[in-house]
């Protein structure tokens, strides 16, 4: 495929989209590799706009340089930001809130703390991803769990094994004394190489995931 054709067809996926205004992205592919650029109003969209990329067959990475920039009779000062949060955190039980520590700055959100669960992690910058006025999220909490790194690394190729969707033969799993897991191999598309990723994220003791996963053609 060419990459005439290939920027076309993401041209089409983005229009298609119903959660993103395509008016002010750009679409450069070179070689396979796709650089987004322009700006939306959202940081939702802004996630919307990546996921649909990576749904389009032949996407081999993606570079984005969207910039948020919400209107500016719709801006949302940070204190509001942070109080939104806060009562987010709340309201969801899944979310240890005493837990983590939510800062704002310029649109910003940073999260810290120390969680027992990666799920708890990643529910917080979930919950949060569709607050107006957000511009990006930091995610800086650590998960405080520390299972036997053979145990980690089991769980993660025995997760592999049950996924259809998933070659766990393609792929290697190595992890390190902080939990940190490290994944390599060839996969056939963005959404293996997406169910690899979050079938890892669900394994206890995981603290941080350096996915090296390779699209092959």
């Amino acid at each position: 495929m060419t990459d005439i054709v290939l920027q076309q067809r993401i041209v089409d996926e983005l229009q298609l989209d119903p959660e993103v205004n395509p008016a002010h992205i750009g679409v450069i592919v070179d070689k396979g590799v796709v650089t987004l650029t322009g700006h939306v109003t959202t940081y939702a969209e802004k996630l919307a706009a990546e996921s649909a990329v990576r749904r389009v067959r032949g996407v081999r990475a993606l570079a984005e340089e969207v910039e948020v920039r919400p209107p500016n009779h719709k801006r949302t000062a940070d204190d509001e930001i942070a109080a939104r949060v806060a009562d987010i955190f709340e309201w969801d039980a899944r979310i240890p809130k005493d837990d983590i520590i939510v800062s704002v700055d310029n649109g910003w959100v940073r999260l810290e703390g120390e969680v027992t669960w990666p799920f708890q992690r990643d529910e917080a910058q979930a919950q949060i991803t569709k607050l107006s006025g957000l511009v990006g999220i930091v995610n800086n909490i650590k998960v405080r769990m520390k299972p036997k790194l053979t145990d980690i690394r089991r769980h993660i190729e025995e997760a592999f094994q049950r996924n259809a969707l998933i070659d766990a033969d393609a792929l290697t799993v190595q992890v390190d004394d902080a939990g940190r897991v490290s994944l390599k191999g060839t996969v056939h598309s963005w959404s293996e190489q997406a169910a690899a990723e979050r079938a890892t994220w669900s394994v206890p003791g995981v603290t941080r995931l350096e996915s090296h996963i390779r699209i092959g053609s």
